[in-house]
């Protein structure tokens, strides 16, 4: 595991402090899980632009979820 140091301002790192004690939890708990959830928000927002960039591209094509649907066999 890597360790990196970061500086808070004291507000943030005030709220961290009330959080880790009032639930028991690590404050390096608190700030891995807020490091991934916004890495896997970023992630996210990056593949749908790079999607959004195809489709303008003509690399790929919308369609709906009933076409989806037939394409796998998949209508009632």
């Amino acid at each position: 595991m890597s360790s990196v140091s970061l500086r808070l301002p004291n507000d943030i790192a005030e709220r961290l402090s009330l959080l880790a004690k009032e639930t028991g939890r690590s404050k390096t708990y608190y700030m891995v899980e807020a490091i991934k959830t916004y890495i896997e928000d970023l992630e996210d927002i990056y593949i749908a632009e790079q999607r959004l960039a195809d489709i303008r591209a003509g690399k790929s094509q919308i369609i709906s979820s009933e076409e989806m649907e037939h394409r796998l066999g998949l209508e009632n």
